[in-house]
């Protein structure tokens, strides 16, 4: 397993460090002794989570003290392992992230009646027109150990100028701070940056264009040593930036040949280089850090949401819309250059440790802990693969034969994986090679956020309300 993070006194150290642990740099094998002095000298804090799926946007927690049992709902009579349930006005899909003791995420506030979301895949959810109501789009500051809102602001106010499927809200892409600054991101209104107390530090805003469908946005922001990337495919004219995170002023835009995609891009740290990941319809697509073209490759699915990361010095991306035949998931290994697509029938390459065809998820991210890629579909069936090699261990497993959708990304702890599906059941499945159902957790409210685990403890996000969920000892008594 990748060992457990440590912040450290400056950003520049705490990038040195996440690099060598996230690429196991050869320092390691050479000189092993050099971990230790380092870790030893620096003062140990909670891990934060600071962007979608946290720290290298894995999804994966070193955190042994999570709680792997839980209940919510209605009854606060029933509830277990629930140390507060905090109502969030309007809609949002943003999942909340954590710095220290402060959580973020972003919600979208309508002065009249809004259409309610429903669960599950299906035909008619597209909206031509967009909501004739003035919304408030609003970041949210709360204590992670109280559920008090420190400060609320308004980012922007007015009536949306795009529509959006009535699954997705105008406010579905997740935060990102680096310690410093929240960097919100709302796709079609512009990008706004405040201090950790809510002053705000500079706004940007960005062109409203057309979506696939009228489905609205949702790919996030990133943040990377002084800078915000952000991805912005749409129906209309798509491209890729970078911003000075101090300042909001624009270092690079570079054009993109892509239509509508929902999939935040990722930052990825080796040995040789550092480049930034962009998954697409047409195709994948590496840039360096000035924006130049480094390789590219075809294949994905005609629809893209999943988000990339790395493990084990590979490169995940995948795709898989439900519709398509093409639903492919490859492993890809660092230091390609140009077009890298495989040839008809061809499973790896020189640049493609492997590749599993039709193993894909539509919409939430596949997920490595350990030594297995896991891939959650929508429709409740989980597959694990060797990580390296692409072997299936086990394919299609259902944790329920009742029938329930899934589009929050898996997370993992504590040698268990967690499942959250729109129902607000997070399914417990034991890591490894075998399939094998340990646990369902409940609150009782539909849920698509993929949930932040911090300063012990799991925050969920369902339509209503923000949870915190940690270990707090047995059942009350009934």
């Amino acid at each position: 397993m990748v060992p457990e993070r440590r912040r450290l006194t400056t950003l520049d150290m705490k990038a040195r460090a996440t690099r060598m642990f996230d690429t196991m740099h050869p320092y390691f094998a050479i000189l092993p002794w050099i971990a230790s002095i380092v870790l030893l000298s620096i003062p140990l804090a909670a891990a934060d989570w600071p962007q979608f799926r946290g720290p290298g946007g894995r999804g994966v927690s070193q955190e042994t003290r999570l709680p792997l049992e839980w209940q919510g709902g209605e009854d606060a009579g029933s509830h277990r392992n629930v140390a507060w349930k905090t109502p969030i006005p309007g809609r949002g899909w943003a999942c909340p992230i954590v710095t220290g003791t402060r959580l973020f995420l972003t919600s979208a506030v309508s002065d009249g009646p809004e259409e309610g979301a429903k669960k599950g895949l299906y035909f008619g959810g597209d909206r031509s027109d967009p909501s004739p109501h003035k919304h408030r789009w609003v970041v949210l500051c709360l204590d992670a150990r109280t559920g008090k809102t420190l400060w609320e602001r308004t980012a922007h106010e007015g009536k949306p100028e795009q529509a959006r499927h009535i699954k997705n809200s105008h406010a579905s892409e997740t935060p990102a701070t680096d310690g410093e600054r929240v960097y919100a991101l709302f796709g079609n209104v512009g990008v706004y940056a405040y201090d950790l107390d809510g002053n705000l530090a500079w706004s940007r805003k960005l062109e409203s264009f057309k979506t696939r469908a009228g489905w609205g946005t949702a790919a996030s922001p990133v943040v990377h040593k002084g800078r915000v990337y952000l991805v912005k495919d749409n129906e209309e004219n798509s491209y890729c930036l970078a911003l000075d995170a101090k300042s909001g002023k624009e270092v690079w835009r570079v054009d993109r040949d892509e239509k509508s995609n929902w999939a935040t891009p990722f930052v990825w740290e080796t040995p040789g280089r550092t480049e930034l990941i962009t998954c697409g319809t047409k195709r994948v697509r590496s840039y360096d850090l000035d924006g130049k073209l480094l390789w590219e490759l075809k294949g994905m699915s005609s629809i893209t949401i999943p988000t990339p990361f790395a493990a084990h010095g590979l490169l995940y991306v995948s795709s898989g819309f439900v519709m398509d035949k093409n639903r492919p998931a490859f492993a890809i290994r660092p230091g390609a250059s140009g077009d890298i697509s495989l040839k008809d029938g061809e499973t790896q390459s020189a640049s493609i440790a492997c590749c599993q065809p039709t193993a894909g998820p539509y919409n939430p991210s596949t997920l490595v802990y350990g030594d297995q890629l896991y891939v959650l579909l929508d429709r409740g069936f989980l597959s694990a693969y060797d990580a390296r090699t692409g072997k299936p261990h086990y394919e299609k497993k259902r944790f329920t034969t009742d029938p329930t959708e899934f589009t929050a990304s898996p997370w993992a702890h504590d040698g268990k994986i967690f499942c959250l599906s729109e129902d607000g059941d997070t399914y417990v499945v034991e890591a490894g090679p075998e399939f094998k159902v340990t646990g369902k957790n409940s609150l009782g409210e539909m849920s698509m956020a993929t949930p932040a685990l911090a300063d012990g403890a799991i925050f969920v996000r369902t339509l209503s309300s923000l949870y915190r969920i940690e270990e707090k000892g047995p059942s009350p008594a009934k």
